[in-house]
């Protein structure tokens, strides 16, 4: 979710030919007090060579001069996983129904020289602006079993460069889905934007284990000079680590609402159900 110009705007993965997962779109909707909520258009359906397998997960972050962006995994024809950006067609529309993706994408992409797996690279986050003016964000991907946040970072955000080194990792931890990296302070209960750091600030860094379908995050200090996130000694890094949730909870992303000072947590549902239940209700998953 993303706050932009009084409104809330939900974009979220969805099948609008079936209710079992596939055909993978971003559709959206709007709310002025996320409780209530009203569908638009669909924001991204594939449409391009880097997308036209899917449109899958990633985060909106609202630039200087409140310019909302899109950074999100695409699928090509060879189901190679990319990052894609995209801008709303009109900003001074406050439903952004028409999302516009440039002909430059992919923006970021597996490469030989970069050795990132090809089916194990997605998820972008919130990009974060750091002090010395670089935007960064963070790619779910993994190595072996390791689980790894790879880096990239741009002083434009279009033209991002992967950081040889990730920004963090996990042995043992498998694919590493849907990360999610913000600030927190030490004392007090409000929330931070998602570019703050300073000497009271800790970072949680959660991912979404793609082997055991549960989130897991740690507390621990983000060094932005040397762009490494070091967990606290009472952070469990793996999948004993602490978690939001212990029933059917994954997926799950935080956004900052600049309204209320307060950082919220979105989760996705996934049912017990069987693929037939699913299929006889017609609907699957919950928000």
């Amino acid at each position: 979710p993303v706050y932009y110009k009084g409104l809330y705007h939900f974009f979220y993965q969805y099948n609008p030919y079936g209710s079992i997962w596939g055909n993978i779109i971003w559709a959206h909707s709007i709310s002025t007090d996320l409780i209530n909520w009203f569908p638009l258009e669909p924001a991204l359906v594939p449409s391009e060579p880097f997308d036209i397998a899917g449109c899958w997960s990633g985060s909106a972050t609202i630039l200087p001069g409140e310019k909302p962006a899109i950074l999100y995994t695409g699928l090509n024809s060879s189901n190679v996983q990319l990052q894609n950006i995209a801008f709303p067609k009109d900003p001074s529309d406050p439903f952004l129904r028409e999302w516009v993706k440039p002909s430059y994408n992919p923006v970021m992409a597996p490469t030989t020289s970069n050795g990132i797996n090809a089916s194990a690279f997605r998820d972008p986050t919130t990009a974060w602006l750091g002090p010395d003016g670089m935007w960064r964000t963070l790619v779910g991907s993994k190595v072996d079993q390791k689980g790894i946040a790879i880096l990239y970072r741009s002083s434009d955000f279009i033209n991002w460069t992967m950081v040889l080194e990730p920004l963090h990792s996990s042995e043992g931890t498998g694919m590493w889905e849907c990360p999610d990296f913000y600030p927190v302070p030490v004392n007090g209960t409000v929330g931070l934007d998602t570019s703050v750091t300073g000497p009271r600030v800790k970072h949680v860094l959660k991912v979404s284990l793609d082997d055991k379908k549960i989130d897991y995050y740690t507390v621990g200090t983000y060094l932005h000079r040397e762009d490494k996130y070091v967990p606290d000694n009472t952070s469990p890094d793996d999948a004993t680590g602490f978690r939001y949730d212990y029933g059917k909870f994954y997926a799950s992303k935080t956004f900052f609402d600049s309204q209320k000072n307060r950082r919220i947590l979105w989760g996705w549902i996934n049912e017990s159900d069987s693929f037939e239940n699913d299929v006889h209700k017609g609907w699957a998953g919950v928000q």
